[in-house]
């Protein structure tokens, strides 16, 4: 019961603090002679002003050549194309880095528009 008692207490100072409060935003309001809705709207466009942005210099062509990085089939063909006996998709997952299902696709794929041909089982070369 005590502690009920305590929150009670609690609660009506803090009622009382915010009722302090209303009245001299009340106060304020009635000497700026504006509706609080005016009032509301001044303080809510001075927080949403944008600030400037600044001009980017413009991007070098030699700079967005070695931006652009080539795909995962560029790859695989630069790759191949470097063996001229052929390579295999051990070697290939080797220095790619890819997964076996990417590298085999990637493969599949090559093959398939004839820019790679099959000099073996499991060795490909380039065409």
């Amino acid at each position: 019961m005590a502690i009920l008692k305590k929150d009670l207490l609690s609660l009506r100072k803090e009622f009382k603090t915010v009722e302090k409060k209303m009245e001299l935003l009340m106060k304020a309001v009635e000497k700026s002679g504006k509706t609080p809705k005016a009032a509301v709207r001044k303080t809510a466009t001075r927080k949403t002003v944008k600030a400037k942005v600044a001009n980017k210099a413009p991007v070098k062509k030699v700079a967005a050549k070695k931006a652009i990085q080539a795909t995962a089939t560029d790859q695989i063909l630069k790759i191949i194309k470097r063996f001229k006996k052929g390579v295999g998709v051990p070697t290939l997952k080797e220095r790619t880095g890819f997964d076996d299902k990417k590298v085999r696709n990637i493969v599949f794929r090559a093959s398939k528009e004839g820019k790679i041909k099959k000099s073996g089982r499991g060795i490909y070369v380039g065409a």
